[in-house]
C-alpha cells in the first residue's frame, strides 16, 4: 500500500504545481521551474519507498528495464492516473472554474516532442535511479527534475510538455489540452517510455 500512495501522492503534486502555475494568475515562464523543482522533491522524498516514478511512462519504462514487477506496475499506474484526475479537480475548484483556452498543437510536431522528452525523461531515470554504475548516487532526483525542466521550457509551447500521461489527463481535465488531443501523449509518451526501456537493455546487457 505505501508504494502506490507514494505515486499518487508524488503524481498529486506534480499536477497540482502545473494547473495552479500555469492556469491564470500563474506564474508565467516560471512554471516550468516551479515543476521541476516540485518533481524533485518528491523524487527524493519517495525514491525510497516506490522509486519515486510519478508518472506511468517512466513506471513502463522500469517495467520493461526489468525493475518493477507487474503488479505494482499496475497498481502504480491507477494511482498515478487518479492523482491526475484528483488534481486537476481541486486546481480548478481553487481557481473558480475559470475558463481556460486549451493548446492548439500540431500534430505531427507535437507526436516528436512528447516522444522525444518522454525518451529522455524515461532514459535518464533508468541510467541515474536504476543502474548499477549510479546505484547510491545523491543527484537522482535533481536529474530527473532538470530533465523536465528542460523539456517544458525546449517544447512546451509545441506539445505543451506533459512528458506524463497522468499529467496529460490532469491538465485535459483542467482544460489547458482538449479531450481530442489525449491521444498523442498516451502514444508518444508510452511509446517513447518503451523504447527508453529497450534502449538501456541493449547498451546495459549486464545489468537487466
Amino acid at each position: 500500500m505505501a508504494k502506490p500512495l507514494m505515486e499518487f501522492i508524488g503524481a498529486f503534486f506534480l499536477v497540482f504545481t502545473i494547473g495552479m502555475t500555469v492556469i491564470e494568475p500563474g506564474v508565467g515562464g516560471f512554471a516550468p521551474l516551479a515543476i521541476g523543482s516540485v518533481l524533485m522533491v518528491m523524487i527524493f522524498a519517495g525514491g525510497h519507498l516506490s522509486g519515486g516514478h510519478y508518472n506511468p511512462a517512466v513506471s513502463l519504462a522500469v517495467y520493461v528495464r526489468g525493475k518493477l514487477a507487474l503488479n505494482d506496475l499496475l497498481s502504480y499506474m491507477v494511482a498515478q492516473f487518479l492523482a491526475g484526475a484528483v488534481a486537476g479537480g481541486l486546481v480548478l475548484y481553487m481557481k473558480g472554474f475559470p475558463t481556460v483556452t486549451p493548446g492548439a498543437w500540431q500534430l505531427v510536431p507535437a507526436l516528436i516532442a512528447e516522444f522525444l522528452f518522454a525518451f529522455a525523461l524515461c532514459f535518464v531515470v533508468l541510467n541515474a535511479a536504476t543502474a548499477k554504475g549510479t546505484s547510491g548516487n545523491s543527484f537522482y532526483g535533481l536529474a530527473i527534475g532538470f530533465t523536465v525542466l528542460a523539456g517544458a521550457y525546449a517544447v512546451g509551447t509545441v506539445s505543451g510538455g506533459a512528458f506524463n500521461p497522468a499529467v496529460a489527463l490532469g491538465i485535459t481535465i483542467m482544460g489547458l489540452s482538449s479531450v481530442a488531443n489525449i491521444w498523442i501523449y498516451l502514444v508518444a509518451n508510452f511509446a517513447g517510455a518503451a523504447v527508453a526501456g529497450f534502449a538501456f537493455r541493449a547498451m546495459n546487457p549486464d545489468d537487466v
